[in-house]
Formats: structure tokens, sequence, C-alpha cells
């Protein structure tokens, strides 16, 4: 994830991953930031961040050693932007 002026959000890494990955995402300007994990049926997971952030690069850690091994997708959500990715919990 890179310093630009857009919003990014990285692939997880290590993907697939047993019991936990991490989620880099680079944000351009101040405002209210969502991370939340959802199941394949779009059913919610986990919200892994949900408040105010400055601009900058940060990285989060998913531990999912309590949910099934299937694919997930993780979504980052700010202002206008939506961006979603999918992740592989293999146990």
């Amino acid at each position: 994830v890179g310093e630009t002026n857009t919003f990014e959000v990285a692939q997880n890494y290590p993907n697939p991953f047993n019991p936990a990955t991490a989620i880099s995402y680079y944000v351009p300007t101040t405002g209210k930031v969502m991370l939340q994990v959802f199941d394949m049926l779009g059913k919610e997971v986990a919200t892994l961040v949900n408040h105010r952030k400055d601009p900058g690069t940060y990285a989060v850690s998913f531990d999912a050693s309590q949910i099934a091994s299937v694919i997930y997708v993780y979504r980052l959500q700010s202002g206008g932007f939506v961006e979603t990715k999918k992740m592989v919990v293999m146990k």
C-alpha cells in the first residue's frame, strides 16, 4: 500500500491463512473508515475498524480462529470509496 492521493486496500497477507492475517490500507484524507469482514452470503463476521482516521497507512490483524474455513470478503469504506477483496481461511 503506497502513499497516493487515492484510497487503497491491499490484499490480505498471508492468503490463504490460518488463523490470522493482516490487512493494510491507505486513506488520503481524514474521515470515518470502516473495515468489515463478511461471509459469502453477505452476513457480517467482524468489524475490524469503525472510527475516524487521519491520512496515512494502517494495518489491522484479523483472527479467524473462531470461524469456518471458507472464502470471506473484506470491505473498506470511507466517504464515497468502497473496495472489496476476497480472502481464504484454510484450517
